[in-house]
């Protein structure tokens, strides 16, 4: 048996010592883990330990449904916001169009299943409003204010910089209160207060 034959069986030898360590980790020891993982609420994990973000006065626009933002500002705080939710296409379509009063939200976000790249307008939208565009990753992609534009074709187009996964609607100026900035880690996702 020359030496590359031996080297070649010492290889294979230890590849198989490798792999049969592979499966044993993968069966036996991981039979050993928790009975029924979790991962937890993606905002605010545990909720018997949280308090749930919301005015328990808020009254729902028809039509929508509501979810909860966290908000890391990059100051060792973390903020947590009530918001409706559009969550499907027509909802998206809808927006917060001849909404005057958001009825104790703090605001709507938006929620893509995948990246998008969507420009949006204003049209029919009688309150000035700024908005987020947020990443997969939290990152926030690009701010802007937009103005109330009437029931007509050419409003204006407000396009973020990059693709996003969700969007976050709010009364014109009103993104900072919410501890939402450019350098911000937002979360979505999440469960409300309930309401009175």
């Amino acid at each position: 048996m020359s030496l590359d034959e031996r080297r070649l069986k010492l290889l294979l030898a230890l590849a198989l010592v490798l792999v049969g360590a592979g499966v044993w980790a993968f069966f036996l020891r991981g039979a050993d883990g928790p009975a029924d993982p979790t991962l937890g609420d993606p905002v605010l994990g545990d909720a018997s330990s949280t308090s749930l973000p919301g005015d328990p006065g808020r009254v729902l626009l028809d039509g929508f449904e509501e979810l909860a933002v966290g908000v890391d500002p990059g100051d060792g705080s973390y903020l947590t916001w009530c918001l409706l939710a559009a969550l499907s296409r027509e909802q998206r379509a809808r927006g917060l169009m001849e909404v005057t009063d958001l009825q104790g939200y703090s605001g709507m976000a938006f929620v893509y299943e995948d990246d998008v790249e969507n420009p949006f307008h204003m049209r029919n939208t009688p309150t000035p409003l700024s908005i987020a565009w947020i990443a997969a990753d939290g990152s926030v992609v690009t701010i802007t204010d937009m103005e109330p534009c009437d029931d007509r074709d050419d409003c204006p187009r407000y396009a973020p910089e990059g693709r996003y996964r969700y969007a976050i609607e709010v009364p014109q100026g009103a993104l900072p209160a919410l501890g939402i900035t450019k350098s911000s880690t937002v979360a979505v996702g999440g469960s409300c207060a309930p309401t009175t």
